[in-house]
């Protein structure tokens, strides 16, 4: 098992200066862009925070996860079909717990962390504005 994790971990950290890293600054970027978009409509519509309105408005999840989705999903089958080539190229093997490690952190959590702090930014700035 603990091979395992060395492997993971080694792979992981040669992404940063191996071939295709360009991705790495890339595909946070186009998450961002659909977060930042995503949060300031959600603002507009006085909707909640995004990651916490999904903790906190069970009622709401499953459409604000479908809406989340929608913004983000392409960013995220990017991330897993560019990793998916990193590794046949530079591993000649994919492994597809690495893959999705990859990609949520590329394009998931980018998205998660902004969508709810541009709302939040963008409703506390209209706020004062008003004032």
């Amino acid at each position: 098992m603990d091979e395992i994790w060395l492997r993971f971990v080694d792979n992981l950290v040669d992404r940063v200066s191996g071939p295709m890293k360009f991705r790495l600054l890339l595909q946070p970027l186009m998450a961002s862009f659909f977060a930042i978009r995503s949060g300031l409509t959600d603002a507009r519509a006085g909707k909640p925070p995004y990651f916490w309105g999904m903790l906190t408005h069970a009622d709401e999840r499953a459409d604000m996860i479908h809406d989340g989705w929608k913004s983000v999903g392409k960013v995220f089958v990017l991330a897993i079909v560019l990793d998916v080539v990193y590794q046949i190229v530079v591993l000649r093997f994919v492994y597809p717990g690495e893959v999705i490690v990859v990609a949520f952190a590329l394009a998931i959590v980018p998205y998660l962390i902004l969508r709810g702090l541009v709302n939040r930014l963008a409703r506390k700035s209209t706020l004062s504005s008003r004032a």
